[in-house]
């Protein structure tokens, strides 16, 4: 048989790009300290701002070295409950109108309970 076969290139092993006319971004080198004692650096872009912390080789978390300490931090609101919502829509007055409608009907019998199988 005749040696007809199509050589190419493996897939993804070499791109078929090149670096001509790329303008790199202006980078800095943020370091960071590892409670292991390992000290480390990431190249991140000029405007970037960079977290409080990035993990480190052995796993630990780093601390950014020379960081400011955040004082301004959003409040956190209190997560609103049902009951919460509902009196956002209610007064107490107006609940136990309701109330006594729904059981007055439950009484009667023109009210039937759901019963789930």
């Amino acid at each position: 048989m005749a040696e007809r076969s199509l050589r190419g290139m493996k897939i993804g092993a070499n791109s078929l790009e090149s670096d001509d006319g790329v303008a790199f971004v202006n980078r800095k080198q943020v370091i960071y300290d590892c409670p292991e004692g390992h000290e480390f650096g990431v190249a991140m872009a000029l405007d970037a701002e960079p977290p409080a912390t990035w993990e480190c080789r052995c796993g630990r978390e780093g601390k950014l070295r020379d960081a400011a300490p955040v004082l301004d931090k959003k409040p956190v609101k209190p997560p609103r409950t049902h009951w919460d919502m509902l009196m956002e829509r209610r007064s107490e007055d107006e609940l136990k109108v309701l109330l006594d409608e729904r059981l007055e009907l439950l009484r009667s019998g023109r009210l039937r309970l759901r019963r789930n199988k």
